[in-house]
């Protein structure tokens, strides 16, 4: 096992533990660990609520969940001689739960979770359809994922970090707030919102303290969405084997991550999606002076995805265009064109017995493809959504004798308080 550069205690707080992270990207967050271009190390990562996802039959803790607090981060990690300019070269060597520990109270432990968000705290891709918060526990067993709120369904997990970048620039910083806010200012008032301003509630910026800590916390960015350092990608092949390419913005690079998967469908449209939970992952830096320039690499990282997916031979696919449910034309809209792909894909699982909510938790967790199935046709794009038909232990094919009829079990815990 590599030396563990950031370990973790199940049995404490994230910020209780012998080195804190951070939930915010801010320049002056301080690196918590030092390593060298060449270095093999372990990293712990935490479930990105930080345990207040529980294993249940009930969905309370989804609609209630502390959304300032997120994501817990692991790091930041300084690579010796990183400057602006470069980029850092990071491998995923392996990534997996909780070593050693198959049961317990934390996300990763044995299980994980799927959870939709109420419309009020954020929703989802589909949120219009699904405005309640919803939740679904996957136990692990053998690399497969399998759950009592939705039967039926086996499937190999491409387990993966959500969430792993470099630490902006000051400039980069304020660019990032200034055209958020400028996208929020054309519709304050909108539920969910259009973006995540800086939120100084619940900021945690590792062993940043006094005043210091207090001008960071408010103008530290969200750790929510994807942005030039990388981020939030929520990638599902960004898994063992990869190699990425970061941009450095700041000495040191300043690298952070978090938000593991245990998998993923394209898009993870459920938002509080995929299958969360902690665990731990091996990587390999390096450098490459000046690659910025060199490669045309000015903003988002470059990857060369691993070669470890499960080899799932047989699809069913749905395609959707850029037309509204009530019959509204839009131009070459790609994102509305994959909500209906998804919609399409929705209706057809009920035949077979499941409740429209267990169908999208299906294309939420499992290792769906989202594809982009053209996007010159005027005035409709076409997304297309194909589900492996492996992860049914029934034939989900249409034929002529009808779809088979699945007991859907207990359903999905809903919270709609």
């Amino acid at each position: 096992m590599p030396q563990k550069a950031f370990p973790l205690d199940s049995s404490k707080k994230f910020t209780e533990q012998q080195i804190v992270g951070h939930n915010r990207w801010h320049p002056d967050v301080p690196a918590q660990v030092h390593v060298k271009p060449g270095d093999v190390f372990r990293v712990d990562c935490r479930e990105w609520f930080d345990g207040a996802i529980v294993n249940d039959d009930s969905a309370d803790d989804i609609l209630n969940a502390p959304l300032n607090s997120v994501h817990v981060l692991s790091g930041p990690i300084a690579v010796e001689g990183a400057q602006p300019g470069d980029l850092l070269i990071v491998d995923i060597l392996d990534v997996g739960p909780i070593p050693q520990e198959d049961s317990g109270p934390l996300a990763g432990q044995g299980w994980g979770y799927t959870g939709v968000f109420a419309t009020r705290n954020g929703g989802g891709f589909l949120t219009e359809q699904f405005p309640d918060a919803y939740k679904v526990i996957w136990d692990f067993r053998g690399g497969q994922a399998t759950s009592r709120h939705v039967p039926g369904v086996a499937f190999t997990g491409i387990v993966h970090p959500g969430l792993m970048g470099t630490a902006p620039s000051h400039d980069l910083l304020r660019t990032w707030n200034s055209r958020e806010q400028a996208l929020i200012d054309t519709d304050p008032q909108r539920v969910p919102p259009l973006a995540l301003p800086p939120q100084p509630d619940s900021a945690i910026l590792g062993s940043l303290s006094g005043d210091d800590f207090e001008r960071a916390r408010n103008e530290a960015a969200r750790t929510a969405p994807p942005r030039e350092n990388g981020g939030n990608q929520d990638i599902k092949n960004f898994t063992k084997g990869s190699r990425v390419f970061y941009p450095v913005f700041v000495d040191g690079a300043n690298l952070s991550m978090g938000d593991l998967h245990f998998s993923q469908g394209d898009g993870e449209i459920t938002f509080c999606g995929a299958i969360e939970m902690g665990g731990f992952i091996d990587l390999h830096v390096d450098l490459i002076k000046g690659g910025m320039a060199t490669y045309g690499v000015s903003e988002n990282a470059i990857f060369v995805p691993g070669n470890t997916d499960p080899q799932y031979s047989e699809w069913i696919a749905f395609s959707g265009t850029s037309v509204t449910l009530d019959g509204k034309q839009h131009y070459l809209d790609s994102h509305l064109s994959y909500q209906r792909a998804c919609l399409h894909a929705i209706d057809y699982l009920t035949t077979f017995g499941y409740s429209a909510i267990q169908a999208y938790m299906i294309l939420g967790a499992a290792p769906i493809e989202g594809r982009l199935s053209g996007v010159v046709d005027i005035p409709n794009s076409c997304s297309t959504v194909y589900i492996p038909t492996g992860i049914f232990d029934f034939d989900v094919k249409p034929g002529k004798n009808g779809p088979a009829r699945i007991d859907p079990g207990m359903g999905v815990p809903r919270s709609s308080a």
